[in-house]
């Protein structure tokens, strides 16, 4: 294994376990050993996935190995990226270990070969599947923070408030987040999807085909379409957002395992 790949997959077990005692005990110093921690193994990673582009002479998002590295990340760096807003730092304590799980994940299933295409048709392919991994990211933590939503909605509404309530940052700034996370994600998941019609136009000579994958792939799209114009149209926020949220990342995963295990 890379060292630089060991590297990553400590650093996030480490960021892992960090924001869980953070969770539990609320010291800042732990937080802040939790975030470094997850972002040396962002840059880590960073390197990792340069170095097999140097080494493979293309992006590595080719197969299932590299697309979970792939993913993991996308979500420590979507994630970064929404702290420097949001500064969510409980949101890492489940974060930290969807990164780590895909690391471990990526580490353990083989790396085939590639056969490689020529380079327009694997430029529009590596778009779809990279803009696919990307936009998947944001909606991951969209999800995560619709699942956070419905903790703290509880218990705000429950006379025992208990343990998550003090823990949890507002109902506002939760939905703000999961707004931010479909603002980001939906534009980034839709150019995944017009690449993906121009890659099959160029290799099967159609745009559309009934494989499940894409039916799927579509419905999700739709999902998340419906939701972003009932936010922006309607003023649909909270709780009926956060479970939209969650069903469109639910389709997400269910195409995601067609696409490579079925």
């Amino acid at each position: 294994m890379n060292i630089f790949f060991a590297l990553t997959i400590a650093c996030y077990i480490a960021s892992s376990l960090g924001y869980q005692a953070y969770v539990v005990f609320q010291k800042r110093v732990i937080y802040r050993i939790a975030m470094i921690g997850l972002w040396t193994g962002f840059v880590c990673h960073t390197i990792v996935i340069a170095m097999n582009y140097v080494e493979a002479g293309y992006v590595p998002v080719q197969n299932i190995h590299e697309t979970f590295s792939a993913f993991a990340w996308a979500v420590a760096g979507v994630f970064l990226a929404l702290q420097i807003r949001f500064n969510l730092m409980v949101l890492g304590a489940l974060v930290a270990p969807v990164a780590a799980l895909c690391t471990v994940i990526a580490s353990i299933l083989s790396k085939p070969q590639i056969q490689m295409t020529p380079l327009f048709e694997n430029l529009w392919r590596t778009s779809h599947i990279g803009a696919i991994i990307l936009g998947n990211a944001a909606f991951a933590i969209a999800f995560l923070v619709s699942i956070l939503y419905l903790i703290q909605e509880r218990a705000i509404k429950s006379k025992k408030r208990g343990f998550f309530f003090r823990r949890l940052p507002s109902l506002k700034l939760l939905d703000s987040m999961g707004y931010s996370c479909l603002i980001v994600g939906f534009p980034v998941l839709t150019f995944g999807v017009i690449a993906g019609a121009v890659y099959s136009q160029m290799v099967r000579g159609r745009v559309w085909s009934w494989d499940p994958r894409v039916i799927f792939g579509v419905i999700a799209w739709l999902v998340y379409a419906v939701l972003l114009h009932e936010r922006l149209a309607v003023g649909w926020q909270g709780r009926r957002a956060a479970i939209m949220t969650m069903a469109g990342f639910a389709v997400l995963l269910f195409t995601f395992f067609l696409r490579f295990l079925g």
